[in-house]
C-alpha cells in the first residue's frame, strides 16, 4: 500500500526498505587552518566593482551597486568551518553571529536565525495549510 509523505509524494513499500533516521552529521574539523583568502572566491565581485567604480554614474548609484555586488561572493563553507575550529573564541563568536557557523540550535535562536521557521509554523497552523499543500487549489483560509 502506498502513503504519501509530507509533501504529497507517493512512498511506496520498496521505498520503506531504507531507513528514515535522520543523524546530524559530526564535523571533525581539519588539522590545518586554512588562509583566509581561500574563504571566499571574489572573482566576479571584484569583476563587477573594477566596472562600477568605472562607470560615470552617480556616487550613490555607485554605493547601491557595491552593495548589490556582494551577492557575488562565493562562500565555502567547508574551509569557513576549518577556520572557525582555529579560530580565537571573539573571531568564533562573530562568526556564529553572522551565520557562518551555526553550532547549535541554541545559537541559531539566540541569533535569530530560526524566526523565520516560527513565522512558517504559525502562518500553518492559522490557514490550515500543510507542507506540500497546492497553493492554487486551496480554499479560503480557515477563519
Amino acid at each position: 500500500m502506498d502513503e504519501f509523505d509530507l509533501f504529497g509524494v507517493v512512498e511506496s513499500e520498496e521505498d520503506k526498505k531504507y531507513t528514515t533516521k535522520v543523524g546530524i552529521p559530526q564535523y571533525l574539523p581539519s588539522m590545518d587552518c586554512p588562509r583566509l583568502d581561500t574563504l571566499v572566491d571574489k572573482n566576479k565581485y571584484n569583476e563587477l566593482i573594477r566596472e562600477i567604480n568605472s562607470s560615470n554614474v552617480s556616487e550613490q548609484e555607485k554605493e547601491f551597486l557595491r552593495f548589490a555586488a556582494t551577492r557575488h561572493l562565493v562562500f565555502t563553507y567547508s574551509r569557513i568551518a576549518d577556520y572557525y575550529a582555529h579560530a580565537t573564541p571573539e573571531m568564533q563568536k562573530l562568526m556564529e553571529k553572522s551565520a557562518l557557523v551555526i553550532i547549535d540550535i541554541d545559537d541559531a535562536i539566540a541569533n535569530g536565525y530560526v524566526k523565520l521557521s516560527e513565522s512558517i509554523k504559525k502562518i500553518m497552523e492559522e490557514t490550515g495549510r500543510q507542507a506540500g499543500d497546492d497553493y492554487h487549489n486551496q480554499t479560503t483560509p480557515k477563519q
